[in-house]
C-alpha cells in the first residue's frame, strides 16, 4: 500500500512544473497542423482575440502575465472597492432583485408590482411622467406597497423633480420614517439629454439632493450609462462617460453646498450587463475602482464605494426567437452578481416586443431567484477575484476608461462633449466597427444570424410606451437581420410564400453536408427558404430539380472542392438552362470561377449578400 505524505496533496511533487515556453511549443505544433507557421509569442498571439477598446484576450493567463498586485484591488468594503463596496458583499441576503415596470396605467402597474413583490422581487423600478405612470398616479401604483420594506427607484426624465416630491410626500403621508425609506429618485439631467437632446438644469437635481438630507438611504441622482451602451458604446466608453457624468454631478452638488462625502452618497450608477460574462464582471469591478479614484482625488476616499444598479443589456435582446433571450439574460445576471452589483434588473425575454406579460416577468424575477437560492451565487464575495484573467481585464478596462474620461474632461466635461457631438461621433464609430462583425457573423446571434427558425410563430405583445428619443440613437444587435426578415415577412404576406433558393448539393452527404448546412443557415438569416430536395444532384438531374423547387431565380452549389472541379461547371449550366439567373457557390472565392456568379463563405458580409439576394429576387425593401 502506498502511503501519501501528510504535508498536503503532493501527488505531482515528483513532476517538474511545465514552463510557459513548453506550452508555447505545443501551441506551435497545433498551429502547424492547421497550416499556420508561428513560434513563441507569435504562436500565442495567433490564439488571442481582439476586443473593443484596443484590448486583447489571450489564450492563457498566469502570474507571468503581470496581474495587478493586491494593492490595486484591496479587500471587499475597502478602497479602491474593486472587490465590492461592502465588506459583507451580497453574502447575507443576495443582491437586490429590481423589476422594471413600463406601464402607463397606475392600476395595471399596481397589479404587476404586487405580484412581483409577492414572488421574489425586492425592489421596484418605475417609469414616471412622460411615457410612464402619471405623477399624480404614483400613489395608486404603489398602493399596498410597504415603502419601508420595498425600495423604489424612479425614472422620470424631465419630470424627476415633480416625481421626487410626489414620492417623498407619499412616504410622509403613510408615516414612513425618513431613515426607513430606501429609494433612488433618479434625477439624471445629462442622461436625459443624451436620450432626448433636451437640456435640463442641474439645479433641480441639486435641490432634490438637499431635500433628502435627512433620508440616509435615499439617493437623489442616478448616473445612467444605458444611453451610451444603447448607442453602441463599448465597455470602456460606457465607463468613461459614466465617470464624466458622475464628476459633473459632484461639481454641481458641492457647488450647491453639499460636502464631498454627502455628494458622493447621493449618486447611484446604472450599467448594462451583457452575455459576455467576463467582460461584464471586469467592467463592474473596474467601475468601482475608477469611482474610488475620483473620491480619492476629491479628498474623500472612504466614501468612494460606488452603488451599482445593473440591467441586462437591451442591445443584446432579439425580436426573432425571443426565447433565446432567457439564456442571454441568465448569463448576464450571473455576471452582474459575480461582478458585485448591488441591484440587478433582468429584462423580460419579450422586452423588445412590447409590454411583457405575466409569464415573462415571472421568468425574469426567477432568474435571480435560481442563481441566488439554488446556485448560491452570492455566498462567496467577489468569486472572480484572484483570477489572472479577470484581474488583468479589470485593470486594462480601467486604464482604457480613464483615458477616455480624460478626453471628455479635456473637451470641457460631459455636457460639452454631448453638445459638441464628440460623444455621438465616438459611439457611432464604435458601433460601425461592431456592425461589421455582426454582418460577417464574427459576432453570431443565435436564432437570428445563426440557426434561425423561419417557421417560428411570432410572439405578439401589447405595444410599450414610446421610448424617449431625439438624442443618441438606440441600436440593437439584430437590427440589420431584422430588416431582412421584415422584407421576407412582407413578401410572405403578399404572395403566400417566402423567397426561395435552391441548394444544389453535389455528391454524397459526406461531401456536401457541411457546406449545405452552412448555406441553408446563411440564407435563412435573411428570411430566404433553402430548398434542399433532392438530397443530391448531378448535371443530368439539376435542371429538373431546380424547376421543381420553386426557387426565385437563385441556386447555390454545395460540395467539396474536388467535386466542384469535376461538376460545378456542368451543374451551373444546367441550372441556368432551367431558369436560374444567379448561381452561388458555397466555398472559397475563386473556386470554379468561370461557372458561378458569386460566393458565400465563412466571414463573408452576410447582410450585404442577403440584401443583394432579396433585391435580385424582387423582394420589396
Amino acid at each position: 500500500m502506498t502511503v501519501l505524505p501528510d504535508d498536503g496533496l503532493s501527488l505531482a511533487a515528483e513532476f517538474p512544473d511545465a514552463t510557459h515556453e513548453q506550452w508555447q511549443r505545443l501551441v506551435e505544433g497545433v498551429l502547424r497542423k492547421s497550416g499556420k507557421e508561428a513560434s513563441g509569442e507569435a504562436a500565442e498571439e495567433a490564439l488571442s482575440t481582439k476586443l473593443e477598446d484596443g484590448l486583447t484576450t489571450r489564450p492563457l493567463y498566469t502570474a507571468r502575465t503581470g496581474a495587478p498586485d493586491a494593492d490595486a484591488t484591496g479587500l471587499p468594503g475597502f478602497a479602491p472597492f474593486v472587490r465590492g463596496g461592502r465588506a459583507e458583499g451580497n453574502a447575507a441576503t443576495g443582491w437586490d432583485v429590481r423589476q422594471r415596470h413600463l406601464g402607463t396605467d397606475p392600476v395595471r402597474v399596481n397589479e404587476a408590482v404586487l405580484a412581483d413583490l409577492e414572488n421574489g422581487v425586492t425592489s421596484l423600478w418605475l417609469t414616471v411622467g412622460r411615457g410612464g405612470i402619471p405623477v399624480d398616479g404614483l400613489a395608486r401604483a404603489l398602493e399596498g406597497v410597504y415603502l419601508d420594506l420595498a425600495p423604489v427607484s424612479l425614472d422620470a426624465g424631465a419630470d424627476h423633480a415633480e416625481a421626487a416630491r410626489a414620492f417623498l410626500a407619499l412616504c410622509a403621508e403613510r408615516g414612513t420614517r425618513p431613515e426607513a425609506v430606501h429609494a433612488s429618485l433618479g434625477a439624471d439631467p445629462l442622461g436625459h439629454e443624451a436620450r432626448t437632446g433636451e437640456v435640463l438644469d442641474l439645479a433641480e437635481a441639486v435641490e432634490s439632493a438637499k431635500a433628502v438630507a435627512d433620508h440616509p438611504h435615499v439617493r437623489a441622482l442616478t448616473v445612467d450609462a444605458l444611453p451610451y451602451h444603447e448607442a453602441g458604446g463599448s465597455a470602456a466608453e460606457e465607463l468613461g462617460l459614466s465617470l464624466a457624468t458622475g464628476v459633473a454631478y459632484l461639481r454641481a452638488l458641492t457647488d450647491g453646498g453639499l460636502s464631498v462625502e454627502s455628494a458622493l452618497r447621493q449618486v447611484e450608477f446604472r450599467y448594462a450587463a451583457t452575455a459576455d460574462q467576463f467582460l461584464t464582471i471586469s467592467k463592474l469591478r473596474a467601475a468601482r475602482r475608477l469611482w474610488a479614484r475620483i473620491a480619492e482625488a476629491c479628498g474623500a476616499p472612504a466614501a468612494g464605494a460606488q452603488r451599482q444598479h445593473v440591467v441586462t443589456s437591451p442591445v443584446m435582446m432579439t425580436r426573432r426567437d425571443p426565447w433565446v433571450n432567457m439564456l442571454r439574460t441568465t448569463v448576464a445576471c450571473m455576471a452582474a452578481g459575480v461582478g458585485g452589483a448591488d441591484s440587478v434588473t433582468v429584462l423580460p425575454f419579450d422586452h423588445e416586443l412590447g409590454l411583457p406579460d405575466a409569464f415573462a416577468r415571472r421568468i425574469a424575477r426567477n432568474t435571480s431567484t435560481i442563481l441566488l437560492e439554488e446556485s448560491h451565487l452570492a455566498r462567496v464575495i467577489d468569486p472572480a477575484g484572484g483570477s489572472h484573467y479577470v484581474e488583468r481585464l479589470t485593470d486594462e478596462l480601467a486604464h482604457a476608461a480613464w483615458e477616455f474620461f480624460q478626453t471628455l474632461e479635456k473637451a470641457g466635461g460631459q455636457a460639452a462633449a454631448l453638445r459638441s457631438g464628440l460623444v455621438a461621433d465616438r459611439l457611432a464609430a464604435t458601433w460601425a466597427e461592431r456592425s461589421k462583425k455582426l454582418a460577417k457573423r464574427r459576432e453570431p446571434i443565435t436564432g437570428v444570424s445563426e440557426f434561425p427558425l423561419l417557421a417560428e410563430k411570432p410572439v405578439v405583445r401589447e405595444p410599450a410606451p414610446a421610448a424617449p428619443s431625439g438624442g443618441l440613437p438606440r441600436v440593437r444587435r439584430d437590427e440589420a437581420y431584422e430588416a431582412l426578415r421584415a422584407r421576407s415577412d412582407a413578401h410572405l404576406a403578399a404572395t403566400g410564400a417566402r423567397p426561395r433558393i435552391f441548394l444544389a448539393a453535389l455528391g454524397p452527404a459526406a461531401a456536401h453536408t457541411a457546406r449545405a448546412t452552412f448555406a441553408a443557415n446563411l440564407f435563412q438569416a435573411g428570411g430566404v427558404t433553402p430548398v434542399h430536395d433532392p438530397v443530391s444532384v448531378d448535371p443530368s438531374t439539376a435542371a429538373e430539380a431546380y424547376a421543381a423547387s420553386g426557387a426565385d431565380g437563385m441556386a447555390v452549389l454545395c460540395s467539396s472542392d474536388a467535386l466542384y472541379e469535376e461538376q460545378a461547371e456542368a451543374v451551373a449550366a444546367a441550372l441556368r438552362a432551367a431558369g436560374a439567373t444567379t448561381v452561388y457557390l458555397a466555398g472559397k472565392p475563386g473556386t470554379a470561377e468561370a461557372a458561378v456568379d458569386a460566393y458565400v463563405f465563412a466571414g463573408c458580409d452576410a447582410v450585404a449578400v442577403l440584401s443583394s439576394v432579396l433585391d435580385r429576387m424582387g423582394v420589396a425593401s
